[in-house]
């Protein structure tokens, strides 16, 4: 596989865009940009191959974005800090809103066919919401939650102005992305870790919206070519309380199912003192984030069909995502299964 590479991935090596990558390398030399000193472990096998051509830069930083966008037509811009918490906070706006901007602007200005932004289902959220969420959710600012949110919602916001001016921009909003090759980097990927190693049998009441992370890079590719600038389009799957989820996944491993349901107080608190403790002395992630909590006190019900419909795009049962998930899990000697399960922990990405 030769030739210059016409495609570039942003945030190529991370949970979504790896799957991404490894479809588009299929067919063609992709470019993917990755931030020095970024985790690469996911594509090593093909940056060797020669079929990635590994672009360095820090999208903060518009020179560099622009150098490392050149030659390239069609961008899928996924790179961002997917956390709910950082240090310090002030890296989620300089990421998720300036590094769009620049690799947004930098596309356009040297003539790119099309660009694609990867937004998230977390901004469409509102404080108070009767059914399930569409592509069409309208969500005041003031409604936004938690800093990662907002740094994200004001990305999103810029690129689909530009579609509306006619500018070749297209926004897609994945939900929680599943499957295999996530060792617990993705906040899905944690919960669905820790319950496999009997970290987490608590639960709240909660919603979540789960979708195959192959199909997420599958309806990219889609959005891409077929997707309306100036549109979201929503990339979900199915709806689950987080009971649910983890009934779920005992059936899987055959570990115990979930024993009790947290008072939101308590998870509340307990978000706070972590995250205050995250701030101010440890700079670890905490395993509670109060922009998590928040939002999942909301519905977090969605209804993604009209955007799959439009798109051509086709999502995968979640309990087959779940199981490959665990199976890669098990097959990476992450966690151990029952012996009786054990046999098909072979399964990798």
């Amino acid at each position: 596989m030769t030739g210059k590479p016409l495609v570039l991935v942003t945030g190529g090596a991370g949970f979504v865009g790896s799957h991404l990558v490894r479809q588009l390398a299929s067919e063609q030399t992709v470019a993917v940009l990755e931030k020095p000193g970024a985790n690469l472990s996911r594509l090593a096998d093909l940056i060797e191959a020669g079929r990635v051509e590994l672009r360095l830069a820090d999208i903060r930083k518009q020179p560099e974005t622009q150098k490392a966008l050149e030659g390239c037509q069609e961008i899928y811009h996924l790179a961002a800090n997917p956390r709910l918490w950082t240090y310090p906070k002030g890296d989620f706006l300089r990421v998720n809103y300036h590094g769009a901007r620049h690799v947004i602007e930098s596309a356009l200005r040297q003539g790119a066919r099309r660009v694609l932004h990867c937004s998230t289902e977390s901004i469409l959220t509102r404080a108070r919401q009767a059914g399930s969420i569409g592509a069409d959710q309208v969500v005041p600012p003031d409604e936004v939650v938690g800093p990662y949110c907002r740094s994200k919602h004001k990305a999103e916001v810029f690129a689909l102005a530009l579609g509306k001016k006619g500018h070749p921009v297209v926004v897609v909003n994945p939900t929680l992305p599943v499957g295999p090759g996530d060792p617990g980097s993705t906040p899905p990927g944690r919960l669905i870790l820790d319950f496999c190693l009997g970290k987490r049998r608590e639960v709240i009441a909660a919603e979540v919206n789960l979708v195959d992370v192959r199909d997420v890079a599958t309806a990219m590719r889609l959005a891409l070519g077929r997707a309306e600038p100036g549109r979201r389009y929503l990339l979900g799957g199915e709806n689950f309380t987080i009971r649910e989820l983890f009934c779920i996944l005992a059936k899987i491993t055959g570990l115990p199912g979930p024993r009790f349901t947290v008072p939101w107080p308590v998870a509340m608190l307990a978000a706070w003192v972590e995250e205050t403790a995250a701030d101010a002395y440890t700079r670890h992630e905490p395993a509670a984030t109060l922009t998590g909590v928040l939002l999942a006190r909301r519905r977090m019900s969605f209804e993604a069909g009209p955007s799959l419909s439009a798109l051509g795009a086709k999502i995968r049962p979640a309990v087959e995502s779940l199981r490959d998930a665990v199976m890669w899990l098990a097959g990476q000697g992450l966690i151990q299964l029952p012996a009786n399960l054990a046999q098909t922990a072979d399964i990798h990405a």
